[in-house]
C-alpha cells in the first residue's frame, strides 16, 4: 500500500498516478530512482492538467520547466505547491545528471511534495475527494512484488485521449478550486529549509564540502561571544571566497538578513582581502548585492564559474568616460552617438537596461555591434546572449557579428548543437528556453544565470517579453532593446520594462530624420483597397460572369449561397482568384520598373498564411507563364527557405516577387525591394513599422543608374487606415509654432560657426540668437511635470557657453529633448 493508491479510484488519473505508485516502492530499493520517479510523476500530472484544462494552452516546449513556468500554470496552481514541486523539479534533474548520492530524507520530502500536488489535483479535478494526510509511516514498508516499468507520458496522445473531458473538468476545476485550503509549507526546521537551498546551489553546479562550506564560523560580529556563523560560503579553487549567502526562513523577507549577511562580507574581506559577493535568500526568493549595482532579485545563486568570470571582470574593468569607436564598425553619426548613450547609461546612470529606438536600415545591428566592441575592449562583458523571434534574423545578426568582429567566438544555436561554450551566442527565444535545463558543460548546466553579461534582445516591445518572461528574469544580464518603431508609437509598458520614462528611448533616430539626413529612403503609400473589401459584396449588384463566380467561391455545404457578404468576413476570402489578379495586375501596372522598365523590382507580397501565398503563386505563374521563376513563395513551410532568401537578397538572381508569411516582414536587406504589397491585415504596429523597413534602405544606381530615392507600399487591407496614419509619407514628430522656431534657431546658430560666417555683422546676430535661446529655456519651470523629465538638457542650454561649439548632433537633440517644451512669447499666446 503506498500514499498514493487511493487515486487509482479516479479513472481519469490513470496516465500519472501509476508512476506516483512506483516512486514510493522504490524508495526502500534505491532513493535515487525514487526521486527520479517522483519528478516523473510530476512531469505526468502536469502533463495531465493541460490536457484536460481549457485554461491551459501548451507552450513553446513541452519540457518540465516550461510547463511549470507559464502564467496560465502559474496563476492556477496554489503558491505552496508550486513551491514543492520545483523543489521535486531540481532534485530530480540533480538524480537524472549526477552520480552523487541522495539523502532518504531529501527522497521523503520529494514524496511528500508530490503527495500535495497529487491531493491538490484530486480536490480540483476530482469526482469524490477525501481529505488526507501523508502518511510517512508507509515508507517503510518492505516491498515484496516487483516494482512494474511504467512509460512515459505523450502529451499530444494524453490531448486527443482526453479531448471529451476537457469541459468538464475544467468547469469543476473553476468550481472547486475556489474552497481548496492551502497546505503550507513547514520550513521552520533548519535541516528542512536547507534543503530547498541546497537543491538551489547543486543545480548550479556548487559541490558540498569542497566549494561550498556550510555554517562558517567567523570571529568578530558585534555579539557577545564575538562569534557569527555564515550560513554559507562559497569559495574558489584557491580557497578564497566567492560569495557569502545568508539563508532566512521561507515565511520571512530574505532582506532580512541583509545587515547580517554585510556582517559576514566585511569579515571575510578583511582575511582574504577580496569581498565576496553577497546572496540572502529564503530559498524561493534571492537578492543579490554585488558592490556594483544595488541590490536586486536574481533566479537563482550564481555557478561557479559565473563568480569567478565576475570577479574577473572586475579586475579589467575601466570607465566609459572616454571610449573608442571602431568607425569601421559604426561611422555614422547617430550610430557612434547611440553607443555612447548606452555606454553612459551603463557607467554614470548605473543602469542595467537601454533601449535604442532606430528605424529599420539605419543600422541597429552595426550599432550593437560596435557597443559589443567597446564593452569587450573596456572589459566590461566576456558572454553575449542575442535574441531575436525568427531563425533568418538569428543567421543574419551571427553573420554581421561574425564579418566585423572575426576574433570573437560565434554560435547560432538553432543550428549549431556542438559550439555552446562560444562567448557570443545567438538564438531564437524558443531555442533558448529548451536550452537552459539542457545543455551541459562537463556534466554541470551551462546556461547558469549568471552565465551572460549582455543580453540584445532584436525587436524589444511589450509582446516579446511577457511571453517570453522567463528567458529575462532567469538570466541576470544587463540587456539592450532594439525596436524600429517610432518613440512616440511604442507602447507604455515597453518603457517600463527597461525602466525608462515613457516616450524618452536611451537614445532615437527614427525614418523621418534618417531620410532627411539622405542615410534612408522615404516611401510613398497607395491606397488599394478594392471597393468590396470595403464594402462587402452584393450578389445583385454582380454581372453574369461575376455572379457565377461567387456562387463557386462562397457557396456553403449545404449548397447555399448567401446574398450578401459582410467585409469583414471579406478578409477570410483573400482567396479571391479576381482579387489577387486586380493585385497583381495593379503591381505591374504601378509598381517600381528597373532595367529601363524592362522588369519589375523587387517586390514583397506579404499574405495572410501559407495557403493564401500558395494562392498568389498559382495565380501568378497562370496569368503570367513567360515570368517563370519571377515569384517564389518564402516561408517557414518551405524546405531550406534560407537559400530562397539569399536569391531574393541577390540583385543578379530571381526572384523578384518574394511572396512571405513572417518570414520577410523583418530583419531582411534587401537594398533593391523597391514595392511593398500589404495583402494582409497586420494588427501590431510595431510589426507594421518592422514590415516598412523592408523598403528604407538606400541603393545607388538601381534605377537605371539613378539611385533609389524612395519605395511604393501598396496597401490593399486598410492598414494605413487602421493605424490612422498619414499616407504619401513618413513626417517627423510634429511641434508647436514657439518650439519649430527655437529649434530653427539653434540649427541657425549652429550653421554660423562656419569659417565663411564669421563677420562682425552675423557674429552679432549670433549672439543675438544665443541670447533668445538662454531667456527661453532659463524661462521654463523646473516644477512642470515635463521640464522635470529634461532637466539635464534645461540646465544644458541654460548656459551660454554651451552654444560656443555647437554639433548636428546638438541640433537634433534639442529638436527632440529640448524644443517641445518652449513657452510661446506673450504676443503669441493667442495664437497657439
Amino acid at each position: 500500500m503506498t500514499n498514493f493508491d487511493y487515486l487509482k479510484k479516479e479513472k481519469d488519473f490513470d496516465s500519472f498516478v501509476d508512476i506516483a505508485i512506483v516512486a514510493e516502492k522504490t524508495y526502500k530499493i534505491d532513493v535515487s530512482t525514487c526521486i527520479i520517479n517522483c519528478r516523473r510523476a510530476l512531469e505526468a500530472g502536469i502533463k495531465w492538467m493541460y490536457s484536460v484544462d481549457a485554461d491551459l494552452d501548451v507552450p513553446y516546449q513541452d519540457n518540465l520547466h516550461t510547463l511549470m513556468n507559464t502564467r496560465a500554470f502559474k496563476s492556477i496552481m496554489d503558491d505552496d505547491i508550486w513551491k514543492r514541486i520545483e523543489f521535486i523539479r531540481r532534485y530530480g534533474n540533480e538524480a537524472v545528471h549526477t552520480s552523487t548520492t541522495k539523502t532518504a530524507s531529501i527522497a521523503k520530502i520529494c514524496l511528500r511534495n508530490l503527495f500535495y500536488f497529487t491531493d491538490f489535483i484530486a480536490y480540483c479535478y476530482g469526482d469524490n475527494y477525501e481529505e488526507r494526510e501523508f502518511d510517512e509511516s508507509l515508507l517503510e514498508q518492505e516491498e515484496v512484488a516487483p516494482v512494474k516499468v511504467v512509460p512515459d507520458v505523450d502529451l499530444e496522445a494524453l490531448i486527443a485521449e482526453n479531448k471529451s473531458l476537457k469541459e468538464e473538468l475544467s468547469s469543476r476545476r473553476v468550481q472547486q478550486q475556489e474552497t481548496y485550503v492551502s497546505k503550507p509549507l513547514d520550513l521552520s526546521e533548519f535541516k528542512t529549509r536547507k534543503l530547498y537551498i541546497d537543491a538551489m546551489l547543486m543545480d548550479a553546479g556548487w559541490i558540498e564540502g569542497k566549494d561550498w562550506i556550510n555554517e562558517v564560523e567567523l570571529d568578530g560580529m558585534p555579539n557577545k561571544s564575538e562569534v557569527g556563523y555564515a550560513d554559507y560560503v562559497l569559495y574558489d579553487d584557491m580557497n578564497i571566497p566567492l560569495a557569502v549567502i545568508e539563508a532566512k526562513r521561507s515565511c520571512k523577507n530574505p532582506a532580512v538578513g541583509r545587515q547580517q549577511a554585510k556582517l559576514y562580507a566585511d569579515l571575510l574581506e578583511k582575511k582574504y582581502k577580496r569581498r565576496p559577493v553577497i546572496f540572502i535568500t529564503n530559498g524561493f526568493e534571492t537578492r543579490i548585492i554585488d558592490n556594483d549595482y544595488p541590490e536586486r532579485r536574481v533566479s537563482s545563486i550564481y555557478s561557479k564559474r559565473d563568480l569567478e568570470k565576475y570577479f574577473n571582470l572586475r579586475r579589467t574593468k575601466s570607465h566609459l568616460n572616454y571610449i573608442a569607436i571602431n568607425k569601421n564598425i559604426a561611422g555614422r553619426y547617430y550610430q557612434e552617438a547611440a553607443v555612447r548613450a548606452v555606454c553612459e547609461a551603463f557607467d554614470k546612470g548605473n543602469r542595467r537596461k537601454a533601449l535604442l529606438v532606430m528605424a529599420t536600415g539605419s543600422g541597429k545591428t552595426r550599432t550593437v555591434i560596435s557597443l559589443v566592441d567597446v564593452l569587450l575592449n573596456n572589459g566590461w562583458i566576456k558572454n553575449i546572449l542575442f535574441l531575436a523571434d525568427r531563425n533568418s534574423l538569428v543567421t543574419q545578426a551571427k553573420r554581421s557579428f561574425v564579418n566585423l568582429l572575426p576574433d570573437l567566438s560565434a554560435t547560432n544555436l538553432v543550428e549549431d548543437k556542438e559550439n555552446y561554450n562560444a562567448h557570443a551566442v545567438f538564438s531564437t527565444y524558443q531555442t533558448m528556453i529548451g536550452c537552459i535545463d539542457t545543455i551541459k558543460d562537463e556534466g554541470k548546466k551551462l546556461f547558469t544565470c549568471g552565465h551572460f553579461d549582455l543580453i540584445i534582445c532584436d525587436e524589444a516591445h511589450r509582446s516579446i517579453y511577457n511571453k517570453y518572461r522567463d528567458i529575462f528574469s532567469y538570466f541576470d544580464a544587463p540587456l539592450v532593446g532594439l525596436t524600429a518603431t517610432p518613440k512616440d508609437e511604442i507602447d507604455k509598458n515597453t518603457y517600463e520594462v527597461f525602466e525608462l520614462e515613457n516616450g524618452i528611448p536611451t537614445y532615437g533616430y527614427e525614418l523621418a530624420q534618417a531620410v532627411k539626413d539622405e542615410f534612408l529612403v522615404d516611401y510613398k503609400s497607395i491606397e488599394c483597397s478594392t471597393e468590396f473589401m470595403k464594402n462587402g459584396i452584393h450578389w445583385d449588384e454582380l454581372d453574369n460572369d461575376e455572379k457565377e463566380e461567387y456562387e463557386e467561391t462562397f457557396v456553403d455545404e449545404e449548397g447555399n449561397v448567401p446574398e450578401v457578404i459582410s467585409a469583414s468576413a471579406i478578409n477570410q476570402y483573400v482567396f479571391n482568384k479576381d482579387t489577387v489578379r486586380k493585385v497583381l495586375a495593379t503591381l505591374f501596372k504601378y509598381g517600381i520598373h528597373i532595367d529601363y522598365g524592362q522588369k519589375i523590382g523587387k517586390t514583397i507580397i506579404f499574405a495572410k498564411n501559407h495557403k493564401h501565398a500558395e494562392f498568389i503563386l498559382e495565380i501568378f505563374n497562370k496569368d503570367y507563364p513567360e515570368l517563370k521563376g519571377y515569384a517564389e513563395v518564402i516561408d517557414n513551410k518551405i524546405n531550406y527557405s534560407q537559400s530562397l532568401i539569399d536569391q531574393f537578397s541577390d540583385p543578379r538572381k530571381l526572384p523578384q516577387i518574394a511572396i512571405s508569411v513572417d518570414m520577410l516582414d523583418t530583419g531582411i536587406d534587401v537594398p533593391e525591394c523597391v514595392n511593398l504589397i500589404f495583402f494582409k491585415k497586420v494588427m501590431s504596429k510595431a510589426k507594421f513599422w518592422q514590415m516598412i523597413g523592408r523598403g528604407t534602405r538606400l541603393c545607388p544606381g538601381l534605377l537605371d543608374g539613378k539611385d533609389k530615392d524612395k519605395f511604393l507600399i501598396f496597401d490593399f487591407c486598410g492598414n494605413f487606415e487602421f493605424f490612422r496614419m498619414k499616407t504619401g509619407s513618413a513626417t517627423p514628430n510634429m511641434l508647436a509654432v514657439q518650439g519649430a522656431v527655437f529649434a530653427l534657431k539653434f540649427e541657425i546658430a549652429y550653421k554660423l560657426q562656419a569659417l565663411n560666417y564669421q563677420t562682425d555683422e552675423l557674429k552679432k546676430w549670433r549672439k543675438e540668437l544665443v541670447d533668445y535661446m538662454v531667456s527661453k529655456v532659463k524661462e521654463l519651470d523646473r516644477n512642470r511635470f515635463d521640464v522635470r523629465q529634461h532637466l539635464k538638457y534645461v540646465d544644458l542650454y541654460s548656459n551660454p557657453d554651451h552654444y560656443q561649439m555647437l554639433t548636428y548632433e546638438d541640433c537634433l537633440m534639442v529638436r527632440q529633448e529640448l524644443a517641445q517644451l518652449i513657452l510661446p512669447d506673450e504676443d503669441e499666446v493667442s495664437a497657439v
